[in-house]
């Protein structure tokens, strides 16, 4: 019985290996944003939909959320923050937590972050990035194009400093934050906990009052705003695995253009985020790039296929391993 449910599986799974053939139907949408701020959730996984989360809730009440973002398929930080800034897979931008850690990253690297083609396109343009976990700032994001970087601390003192940097008069192009408490709680007590979940629900008052300082300065009035995790836990609380506790995420997206109510569609990856960034900035995405824009996010835009020529490989090792997970989740 088994093997027959898998190979109805594998079936199935053949038949969305090619992305659905969506197309633009216009670019109003295209540059329609000034900002856009991306709030990065470490550990989160899926879980903000059994949270209490207010504030999350009331944000992207007219916007688009998907709990079943697909995270690359070695669910760890560096490879999926990599490739949501970046764009492209793990095997393509080759970052791992070691690496980020004793490397400083710069612009002239293959495969650069969405940070590089907003200098391109602003030269004046203000960028920044506010992270709690250090290696993100120096090991991802590059060194070399004015990027406002703060370090803070702790998720609260990233709030601080923030909503600090907002209430200031900064309003940059591109703004990149990193929580990292619920990462610590998922590793210390795993994902079915109640101190898992206190903390998503810590962090979600953390995002509302980020939230609530971007409107109070204006800034939402044309701005973007996304809510990513990188990767989900186990009950056990590692990750790193195939199962969908890790590899289902959430992906939230809010904004003047967004489809209200909008789920997305089944191929979309946590790394969509850049091609979500640059599309709203108005910029041109990079040919390399195998993020796309997913189906029912932006009201005028159908959706796109995922350009898998540019990740063959990926591409075919994800099928695989999104295989190997529905057939663990059934036994």
């Amino acid at each position: 019985m088994k093997k027959i449910i898998c190979v109805l599986l594998s079936v199935l799974l053949a038949a969305l290996c090619v992305s659905p053939a969506f197309a633009a139907e216009a670019e109003e949408t295209f540059g329609a944003y000034d900002h856009v701020f991306i709030i990065g959730v470490d550990g989160a996984g899926r879980f903000f939909k059994d949270a209490d989360t207010p504030n999350f809730d009331r944000i992207f009440e007219n916007g688009a959320v998907d709990y079943t973002a697909r995270a690359e398929t070695v669910t760890v930080s560096a490879q999926n923050w990599g490739s949501i800034l970046t764009g492209v897979s793990y095997m393509r931008h080759k970052l791992t937590n070691d690496i980020t850690g004793e490397k400083e990253r710069a612009s002239d690297t293959e495969f650069p972050t969405i940070f590089t083609y907003v200098r391109q396109a602003f030269p004046d343009a203000e960028l920044a990035s506010i992270v709690n976990w250090g290696n993100i700032s120096s090991g991802i994001i590059e060194n070399d194009i004015n990027v406002t970087k703060l370090y803070p601390g702790d998720d609260e003192a990233v709030t601080n400093a923030t909503c600090d940097y907002f209430n200031a008069g900064n309003a940059p192009a591109l703004f990149f934050l990193q929580f990292d408490s619920v990462d610590h709680v998922g590793h210390g007590d795993g994902s079915k906990a109640e101190s898992f979940f206190k903390q998503i629900e810590t962090v979600d008052g953390y995002i509302g009052r980020i939230y609530d300082t971007l409107e109070a300065n204006g800034l939402m009035e044309n701005g973007l705003f996304i809510v990513v995790a990188d990767h989900g836990h186990t009950i056990a609380g590692g990750h790193g695995g195939l199962t969908m506790r890790e590899t289902n995420v959430t992906l939230a997206v809010a904004g003047k253009t967004v489809k209200a109510g909008g789920k997305m569609d089944l191929d979309t990856r946590n790394r969509d985020v850049a091609a979500i960034a640059l599309y709203a900035l108005g910029i041109e995405r990079p040919e390399h790039m195998s993020a796309r824009l997913p189906a029912n996010l932006f009201k005028d835009v159908i959706g796109e296929l995922r350009p898998v020529k540019n990740e063959l490989l990926d591409n075919l090792v994800s099928k695989l391993a999104w295989l190997i997970t529905l057939c663990t989740a059934l036994f």
